[in-house]
């Protein structure tokens, strides 16, 4: 990707050696992220985390109100590659999703915080933690990382680069647009009269539009800037939707694979849908809702 030229987002909270506390938290609104189906399937395999204390930080998934959230201590992020990376791909998708909203929503586009941080840290939505993997809270509509993820991503799923990398990014931001325009709310409402297999279902189909609009936002962002995007940065993120499907990583946690269990899509599936919002660059296109077939 060519981002000498962007410039940086102001919306990044660094509360990376901050020493914030992670107790005293409700649940929250459900929390999406594209690392908990790493969490759910691969954490105690790759990382030697206790899955159920792995999965008693995804309890923050149930869809109930947030509580009130205490200060954490936070700096300006630092200059690092890494963290100036983060800030050129956040602030690229402020001016990308506004141009959206306003063009094709008539909107004002409200861009979300980005927070780094280590180990864990307080949300809206619960104990946000490290093993979880990336995620956005709608509660304080806020995306979190820990920016070892990209070294899991590249190291334990051979899927590195800067495009595979904003691609992780997108993803989340993906979330927050949903968030802006009701669909998590009445996914929510949705998945709370299903019993599991449905909700899973449901689920499955809010990663899989996420995925489509971060195809968007990388097919509007080039056509707003003829340089941003380099040869092989589609494949980079391509191979990164296909190693964070849901029957790859059930396969390498397990050997074998429970599609009832799935809640952010195949591989194939993941694929299909981040080249759908590449190729069409169309908000409309991403209705995995009406999508017979996913």
């Amino acid at each position: 990707m060519r981002l000498d030229d962007e410039a940086e987002s102001q919306n990044v909270e660094d509360r990376r050696g901050g020493g914030g506390g992670f107790g005293g938290f409700g649940a929250g609104p459900r929390t999406i992220g594209i690392g908990t189906i790493i969490v759910a399937l691969a954490a105690s395999y790759f990382f030697g985390i206790d899955p159920t204390v792995i999965m008693q930080g995804a309890s923050v998934l149930q869809g109930q109100q947030p509580q009130t959230q205490q200060h954490v201590p936070s700096h300006a992020p630092a200059n690092d590659q890494m963290t100036v990376f983060v800030r050129k791909v956040l602030g690229n998708t402020e001016r990308t999703w506004s141009h959206i909203f306003e063009t094709d929503l008539n909107r004002r586009y409200a861009p979300p915080t980005l927070v780094l941080f280590t180990g864990a840290t307080p949300t809206a939505c619960g104990t946000g933690q490290s093993a979880m993997g990336p995620f956005y809270c709608p509660g304080d509509q806020k995306v979190y990382i820990d920016l070892a993820f990209y070294d899991e991503l590249r190291k334990r799923f051979g899927a590195g680069g800067d495009f595979a990398q904003a691609y992780v990014i997108a993803h989340e931001v993906g979330h927050h647009v949903q968030n802006l325009l009701g669909v998590s709310g009445k996914v929510d409402a949705a998945r709370r009269r299903m019993g599991e297999a449905q909700a899973n279902q449901l689920s499955v189909r809010v990663e899989l539009q996420a995925d489509c609009l971060a195809g968007v936002w990388a097919a509007t962002a080039e056509r707003m800037n003829q340089q941003l995007l380099e040869p092989g940065d589609i494949e980079e993120g391509l191979k990164a939707a296909a190693a964070i499907g849901d029957d790859r990583l059930q396969r390498q946690a397990q050997g074998y694979v429970v599609p009832e269990a799935f809640t952010h899509g195949t591989s194939d599936q993941r694929v299909r849908w981040l080249r759908q919002g590449l190729d069409s660059g169309d908000i409309r296109k991403c209705d995995t809702f009406a999508a017979k077939q996913l």
